[in-house]
């Protein structure tokens, strides 16, 4: 297992129904001819100037080790709808087409393709449900985790959202995806396990309530987790709580052991973060950090931010992992091209551009996105062409890179947002374009019989 990709073990069958009834029909019919499909968001939600792309890395694992198994098999045999050669192919069934993708963690706006796959037509089809799935839910979680960095640009983010988050699969890609997006580190384990994120130590209302006395609860939570020591300070008088915080971190110091930091999850932040600030430093605890979770998200540490709450580490929780302000994305993966021939979907609102496309950037001269010109994939257009072949053959064409490098990489995209797209007010216009050429293979395409 990768450190970057962490691959999610599902069934083959984890999938729509229908693409298998498609792909049986497609097979019946001798339909295998290279068919291109692209994966794109049609329009951003009211509260997003921007998204990010994320989970491709598990796109792609997904692809190299699909294959079905005698019992998934079996059970299609059992519905009566699928004819015994559809079923002999599935037992040899492997992805063998070729994707296109931009990188994770790049910045990308509403109609631009994120994904092309090009493969046989039963292959395409096959793959959609899944594919969508794993892009839509990390894109959006990244999305909105960009945004809780941008309102803090120094302060550590710590993912907290395993409890409230859609089911397993979802609490480790939320931590995954918002790590990209700037996340310094994640409550849940298994995410740390499986992709190498920082894990914060901490405690909860619980273990305070279980002793006795709070005192004996933080010493003894302190002898047995030294390591990176975050102490819970508010679960009856926060002031209180954090003078025997102070006074414990003073005797441990001594001991060579040092508090990082305490957790305040309750009341108003702005004013119970100072009053415990002044408390620590009175008590020579200048070095121990102030934590801040309950129900945060970018318009709340923006509003802290704003009113120089002195709260170091902000502990984000269920408005990630749910995305409380834009809980999905009106994404497609659609057919653009088949046999070579063009096509587009022409339905009201849900119109589509045909053929293969690439986003081509083009940056000002601070750097800065300028504008993005969405044409067809083999026009020449100045700009950087964002989209570069990750697969062939059904085989990635590198070494996933390391998720820090991703990381990495994300910084530097939102470091290139244009000023206006940075704030978490919408701003009407994205700064996208399609091409002159684009425009006209459109029209070309709506004069073919349908």
């Amino acid at each position: 297992m990768s450190e970057s990709s962490g691959r999610c073990d599902t069934s083959a069958l984890l999938s729509d129904y229908y693409q298998f009834t498609m792909a049986d029909a497609y097979y019946r019919l001798g339909m295998e001819e290279v068919a291109v499909f692209e994966f794109f968001v049609r329009r951003l939600p009211d509260t997003r100037n921007f998204l990010v792309a994320a989970g491709l890395e598990q796109v792609l694992d997904y692809l190299e080790s699909l294959s079905f198994g005698a019992d998934e098999i079996d059970w299609l045999r059992r519905t009566e709808r699928f004819s015994p050669e559809f079923l002999e192919r599935l037992e040899s069934f492997r992805f063998t087409g070729h994707v296109f993708a931009i990188p994770e963690g790049t910045v990308f706006f509403a109609s631009e393709p994120v994904l092309r796959v090009e493969a046989p037509l039963p292959e395409a089809q096959i793959v959609e449900s899944r594919i969508v799935n794993l892009l839509h839910y990390q894109t959006m979680i990244a999305s909105k985790a960009a945004r809780i960095r941008l309102a803090a640009p120094s302060a550590e983010l710590i993912d907290f959202g395993m409890r409230r988050a859609h089911g397993a699969e979802a609490a480790c890609l939320a931590s995954r995806a918002s790590y990209i997006a700037g996340f310094d580190g994640t409550a849940t384990a298994e995410a740390a396990r499986r992709f190498g994120i920082p894990v914060l130590n901490t405690m909860a209302h619980s273990f305070v309530l279980a002793h006795d006395l709070e005192t004996h609860a933080l010493r003894n939570f302190a002898s047995y987790q030294a390591r990176d020591l975050v102490l819970l300070i508010d679960t009856y008088d926060m002031s209180r709580g954090a003078a025997r915080a102070a006074r414990l971190a003073r005797e441990l110091r001594q001991q060579g052991v040092l508090v990082k930091g305490v957790r305040i999850d309750s009341g108003d932040l702005v004013i119970e973060a100072r009053r415990v600030r002044e408390i620590l430093d009175e008590n020579g605890c200048e070095d121990v950090r102030i934590f801040a979770s309950g129900n945060l998200d970018e318009y709340a540490v923006e509003a802290l931010q704003a009113a120089r709450a002195p709260i170091d580490a902000y502990c984000i929780g269920t408005r990630l992992a749910v995305s409380e302000d834009a809980p999905a994305l009106d994404c497609a993966y659609k057919l653009h091209q088949y046999a070579g021939r063009p096509r587009r979907k022409r339905s009201q609102w849900k119109e589509s551009y045909p053929g293969p496309r690439q986003v081509y950037r083009q940056l000002d001269p601070h750097g800065r996105i300028a504008r993005d010109v969405i044409g067809c994939s083999d026009e020449p257009i100045e700009g950087k062409p964002l989209l570069q072949e990750v697969m062939v053959f059904g085989r990635r064409t590198c070494t996933p890179p390391a998720l820090s490098e991703v990381r990495c990489y994300c910084a530097e995209q939102l470091a290139t947002l244009p000023v206006p797209l940075r704030v978490l007010e919408h701003v009407a216009q994205p700064p996208t374009k399609v091409s002159a050429r684009q425009h006209a293979l459109a029209e070309e395409v709506d004069q073919m019989p349908s």
